[in-house]
């Protein structure tokens, strides 16, 4: 989802003169164009279809409200646009050659004047449009994979943290435990770590030992039917 100034969301013919790839390097172009008047066009990347919805003259859509503000301090406001994968993508929404092409895209309409924050939504989590810009654009060109922002980490009511988004991508979630040692930025420091890891391999179902940042061991445990990955540092 992405938000706009009222009044500055783009149109359709706005959005398909993003598609020759100078405003990021992804190429894209419309697979499917509906009456103006729905809102909605379809657009193709790498063989791989996506929808965009919200699109004037039709009104703008309503923005979700996320409890993690990646780098602002209040829920965003405006008017929404929507992207996703089209329903024949439905299964393989969290591959990650899905991703790339939808978050590509994503980045580029984030571009556009009027652009205030955007929102992954299986993260729950919004960010400033410059941010999503940015760590997009690193990873398409070779860069690491941008663990804060297509996940987030978010503090349960017993303390404890967990990541969101994760699952999307892997199947499992990582589960830190309450720490008076490790302070927030240390778990977020780890988190990504293994983030970085655990998307490029199966999803885990015995335990397994990684290293930290600093060297330091971490142990991961399946647990809760293998669909959250208890995280323990040891000292």
């Amino acid at each position: 989802m992405l938000s706009f100034a009222e009044g500055t969301r783009p149109d359709r013919d706005a959005v398909l003169a993003l598609g020759d790839g100078s405003s990021g390097g992804l190429r894209f172009a419309a697979s499917h164009l509906p009456d103006p008047a729905d809102g909605w066009l379809e657009l193709m990347a790498s063989g791989l279809t996506f929808d965009c919805h919200g699109l004037p003259p039709a009104a703008p859509l309503a923005l979700p409200t996320h409890a993690a503000l990646l780098g602002l301090e209040a829920q965003p406001k405006g008017e929404g646009l929507a992207l996703g994968p089209g329903p024949h993508l439905a299964e393989a929404a969290g591959m990650l050659p899905v991703i790339r092409q939808l978050a590509g895209i994503g980045a580029a309409i984030a571009g556009l004047p009027g652009a205030g924050a955007v929102a992954w939504n299986p993260a729950r989590c919004w960010m400033p449009a410059a941010y999503f810009r940015k760590v997009i654009g690193n990873w398409l060109a070779g860069g690491p994979f941008p663990a804060l922002g297509l996940t987030s980490l978010q503090r349960e009511s017993d303390g404890s943290m967990q990541t969101v988004g994760l699952a999307l991508l892997t199947g499992q979630e990582l589960v830190f435990a309450a720490d008076r040692v490790l302070g927030p930025a240390d778990i977020a420091r780890i988190a990504v770590r293994l983030i970085h890891a655990l998307i490029e391999v199966e999803p885990l179902t015995a335990p397994h030992e990684f290293s930290g940042p600093d060297g330091e061991p971490i142990d991961v445990v399946p647990i809760r039917d293998g669909r959250q990955l208890r995280v323990s540092v040891r000292r």
